[in-house]
């Protein structure tokens, strides 16, 4: 017996990955559906081999419904996910709304999976940022062995992580520059084809982003509230995949070739190391694979007991559709059993 589980959002770049992988990974369904706004009523998306027909969010009732994985923005989360949630579904939500709420558990199921325990507080699970997700992974077992006090991360995001219209502004932007037209930037501040920009969501009081500060507090959460982080936060012009240059201090000495053999073992972390030409993962590399790739892991001499990473993932799938599908697996193995 399996479950039923709805997909808000499922017109979107990350409601197509869940569909994708949800199919992929056999995740145990009866039945899925695809939900999205009354504008996409009728609109097709895929599940395996199947098609399915989108229905509205405003008029669905999530009674029998087992898990809703929620990617349409805060502001659907903040009214659709407690409906949801008082009916009795279980929400696994992607947007930013419930991350920071004290009795909503933050997962990545690969470094905090127990706290996922607390999800029957308000039948709610977030899911963390996707820079986050993708950085915690590889950070996780090296804190664990050698304690973490500070990070320093600079991010280089994909145009995906803006959605449908941000990819489109790289597509037409990039053609038109050729062909001598003049850019015009509306999904993002500035152009965005042959540049980078230095800014990822609104600018806040103290002059960082919210997507820094996003990376600071959930990774306080999801790891450790002691570990100090400093983020800059960049929109490059790729199409899909984050990539990460990071800078750790530890509290206990770890050698480049320790935390080598530490991220080899570690679920959900695939290093590619090799010190010569092309020996490492860029974003191109790690579309469409599930692993988070670290590579350029060398020792810091500037500071006692450090190290530099390099971190590449998927966003549309480890940060974001495929950490949701992780989290119902962990809710379904731990919690639920409902499909032995």
């Amino acid at each position: 017996m399996g479950y039923r589980v709805a997909i808000v959002g499922a017109t979107g770049n990350v409601g197509r990955e869940m569909c994708n992988i949800l199919s992929e990974r056999q995740f145990p369904v009866d039945e899925v559906i695809a939900l999205a706004s009354r504008r996409s009523i009728g609109k097709e998306v895929t599940f395996g081999d199947t098609t399915l027909k989108v229905k509205s969010l405003e008029d669905f009732d999530f009674t029998g419904t087992d898990i809703a994985l929620f990617s349409a923005g805060g502001s659907v989360s903040a009214e659709h996910a407690p409906r949801a949630a008082e009916s009795g579904c279980i929400v696994i939500d992607n947007s930013s709304y419930y991350r920071m709420a004290e009795d909503v558990p933050l997962i990545v199921p690969e470094c905090n999976p127990g706290a996922i325990s607390a999800y029957g507080k308000r039948n709610i699970i977030a899911n963390p940022n996707c820079s986050t997700a993708q950085m915690v992974v590889a950070l996780k077992p090296l804190h664990d062995a050698a304690t973490i006090k500070r990070v320093v991360v600079s991010t280089y995001q994909s145009t995906s992580g803006a959605g449908h219209a941000a990819m489109d502004e790289l597509f037409v932007q990039t053609k038109g520059i050729f062909v001598n037209d003049e850019p015009t930037p509306d999904v993002f501040p500035k152009q965005i084809a042959f540049n980078v920009i230095p800014q990822v969501d609104k600018f806040m009081e103290d002059g960082t982003t919210k997507e820094e500060w996003k990376m600071v507090v959930e990774t306080k959460k999801i790891l450790d509230p002691k570990i100090k982080v400093s983020a800059t936060c960049v929109r490059v012009p790729t199409f899909v995949g984050h990539a990460e240059s990071v800078n750790l201090e530890f509290e206990k000495p770890l050698s480049a070739d320790e935390a080598r053999e530490i991220l080899r073992e570690a679920p959900g972390v695939l290093v590619v190391d090799k010190h010569e030409e092309g020996g490492y993962i860029t974003p191109v590399d790690c579309v469409g694979d599930y692993a988070t790739f670290v590579s350029r892991i060398r020792e810091d001499i500037t500071v006692e007991n450090g190290l530099n990473l390099w971190i590449v993932s998927d966003n549309l799938r480890k940060g974001a559709a495929l950490n949701s599908v992780q989290i119902a697996e962990l809710l379904g193995r731990d919690y639920l059993k409902k499909a032995a």
